[in-house]
């Protein structure tokens, strides 16, 4: 297993980040909150998950060992493989998890793309003794507040070498469209669009 990756953060993209170790890139699928925690050229040291499957080996970096044990345990409930753990993470930081399933909020869950509300049910009875207390980190992720969501967008673009202004125009584009609580990975693919074009 590999439990970490130290190295030079020498590509973002949308979903993922290739750090270069000892001369090879290794790419890492990465959640939105984490790719905005990474600077181009900067050294990173993140926890790391491997998938193996028949056709493909795919590594998976998380922002702390606390997101990385939550991607492993809700990959033990029924129907949830990485791509969904992942978006679990995604929308919700360990500790909103924590909460839902404690509180057997189906509704918070089914947030998350790809689930519905037999597979929230289905999570919730699986995970429920296993998943723990709350351990007072990411409480921010959950429902953000107005503005919240714009400033972790226009941090995901600058960390992707956009400036400061040109993040911002692009947020103003697509924030009519994103709604009260909008899905922040979605909302940076549409802002990355319109840099595209622009």
């Amino acid at each position: 297993m590999i439990a970490h990756v130290r190295g030079t953060v020498t590509d973002l993209g949308l979903t993922s980040a290739v750090l270069e170790v000892g001369g090879v890139g290794l790419e890492l699928q990465c959640t939105p909150g984490t790719l905005a925690t990474l600077r181009h050229g900067a050294q990173a040291t993140l926890p790391t998950s491997l998938v193996v499957r028949e056709d493909s080996l795919t590594l998976f970096g998380f922002l702390d060992d606390d997101e990385k044990s939550c991607f492993e345990l809700v990959q033990t409930a029924s129907g949830v493989g990485p791509k969904l753990a992942q978006a679990i993470l995604a929308v919700l930081g360990p500790d909103d998890l924590r909460v839902a399933i404690a509180g057997e909020d189906v509704k918070t869950l089914t947030k998350v793309p790809g689930i519905g509300q037999k597979g929230a049910q289905r999570i919730i009875l699986e995970l429920k003794d296993r998943i723990g207390a709350p351990v007072g980190r990411g409480a921010a992720r959950v429902a953000p507040a107005a503005d919240a969501w714009r400033a972790q967008v226009v941090e995901g673009l600058t960390g992707l070498g956009w400036s400061a202004k040109e993040a911002e125009k692009a947020v103003d584009v697509v924030a009519p469209d994103a709604g009260s609580t909008p899905d922040i990975g979605a909302v940076l693919r549409a802002a990355l669009q319109t840099l595209r074009k622009a």
